[in-house]
């Protein structure tokens, strides 16, 4: 309980989650209305914040009367200050409830846009009102299990020998695909928001051995389906000496990590979102692996006609992950849908030593990885192929001019992990501020 109070006279503050801790205790409460109701004598004033949702009940006689009436015709979304004596309720969500001895209204609220009787089933009025509609209990939900989902994805790495180093934002060329940058004016010079860390996570492996970068990534596909954003973070880890075998490997200890620590603190987030936890609990090593030839061939058996060379588009991808009920991970895709920088195999020079891992339940893929080319004059021909400006990549070249080494590493998307964990059908629902195709505001 914290003991700070914003007025001296009164009780020490208490987050609404640290409530049963505090039965008997006489505490102060800070939040928004969420709802009220009344029964003459009895005032319900449902207070949430941000941390989750009490129930405080004031009868009549424990303030003024004028006080009484002027709560009973409060606002959604005003703010209050309510100090009360915490008691146990079983019939409560949280076990508890306050039974007041005084309130103070903080910011009296005008009429909430966001009630019933408003068009709130119109995306596009909850999208322009997004500041507002995070405050909803299912928005907030996600948005702790997001944090949770960060904190999982640090300890991870941390924990196992991992360095945190940071990507820049600006940079001179593209990493993955120039239909895909955005191109900014720097100091007369055109230079691109980050499409991916990797090439610099890549240098950074090189001087400490295993490595991670955490941040903002930017796409400028013009893509509006469920799953893409134009501006969403990535984590990225990269591995000195480490083959495909041992991308793969990381990989699946990482989701399992990640599941495991969420569901462990979120249960109850979740479990409001509807989301089935013993379900999720389930996704545990071994993951299946196949490669790109057999996921090919089980699209075609199973009705659903394939040509090898393409890449999976979102449909291809359900139909392959509804026939395991865990993460799939696809790998050796054919070299020509796949970035300049992976490395071939040496078994079949037509496919790269690559692999895309794919959620269940249609949520397709959460990442993407690969063994990285570390031949010098492989590189020198692919970015001469792919039509790269080679100055641009001159401090990625020297890599492989000084002490190249196997070396491998892959991207998960944060918001589509989010998405997986949380059940959401589409992506925008799992950052706070979403910016996608046309649509910037607020």
């Amino acid at each position: 309980m914290t003991t700070t109070t914003a007025d001296s006279d009164l009780p020490a503050i208490c987050r609404v989650n640290q409530l049963p801790a505090h039965v008997g205790s006489t505490v102060t409460v800070q939040g928004w209305l969420n709802n009220r109701r009344s029964s003459g004598k009895l005032l319900f004033l449902q207070l949430r914040d941000g941390s989750g949702t009490v129930q405080a009940v004031l009868y009549k006689g424990a303030v003024e009367d004028s006080q009484f009436k002027e709560l009973d015709a409060l606002p959604q979304e005003s703010s209050l200050e309510i100090v009360g004596e915490v008691k146990e309720d079983a019939r409560s969500p949280g076990g508890v409830e306050l039974s007041v001895t005084a309130v103070r209204v903080v910011g009296l609220a005008e009429p909430y846009p966001i009630t019933k009787g408003v068009d709130t089933d119109s995306t596009a009025f909850l999208m322009d009102h997004r500041h507002l509609w995070l405050r909803s209990s299912r928005q907030a939900a996600t948005l702790r299990i997001r944090s949770r989902v960060i904190k999982a994805i640090r300890d991870f790495f941390d924990s196992d020998g991992f360095t945190c180093v940071d990507g820049p934002i600006f940079t001179p060329a593209a990493c993955e695909g120039t239909s895909t940058l955005f191109e900014v004016d720097y100091f007369g010079d055109p230079a691109y928001l980050t499409q991916s860390s990797q090439l610099y996570a890549e240098a950074a492996a090189m001087a400490l051995g295993k490595v991670y970068t955490f941040g903002p990534t930017f796409r400028a596909e013009k893509s509006k389906t469920r799953r893409h954003l134009t501006e969403f973070w990535m984590v990225e880890p990269e591995v000195a000496f480490a083959r495909l075998d041992d991308v793969m490997d990381l990989a699946e200890n990482f989701l399992v990590s990640i599941i495991s620590e969420t569901i462990g603190d979120c249960r109850a987030d979740l479990e409001l979102l509807d989301r089935d936890c013993d379900k999720l609990l389930k996704m545990v090593r071994p993951f299946p692996r196949i490669s790109y030839d057999e996921a090919v061939e089980m699209l075609n058996d199973n009705g659903h006609p394939f040509e090898w060379g393409n890449d999976f588009g979102a449909p291809d991808e359900e139909v392959l992950t509804k026939l395991f009920d865990k993460p799939l991970l696809v790998h050796r895709f054919p070299a020509q849908v796949k970035a300049f920088y992976m490395k071939r195999d040496p078994d079949d020079d037509r496919v790269a030593l690559c692999v895309d891992v794919l959620a269940p339940e249609g949520y397709g893929e959460i990442i993407g990885g690969s063994e990285r080319a570390d031949d010098l004059q492989f590189l020198l021909d692919q970015i001469k192929a792919h039509d790269l400006p080679q100055e641009a990549f001159e401090w990625y070249l020297d890599l492989r001019r000084y002490g190249t080494v196997p070396h491998g590493g892959f991207g998960l998307g944060l918001e589509r992990m989010v998405a997986w964990l949380c059940g959401t059908h589409h992506i925008r629902e799992c950052i706070p501020f979403p910016r996608m195709l046309h649509r910037i505001y607020p």
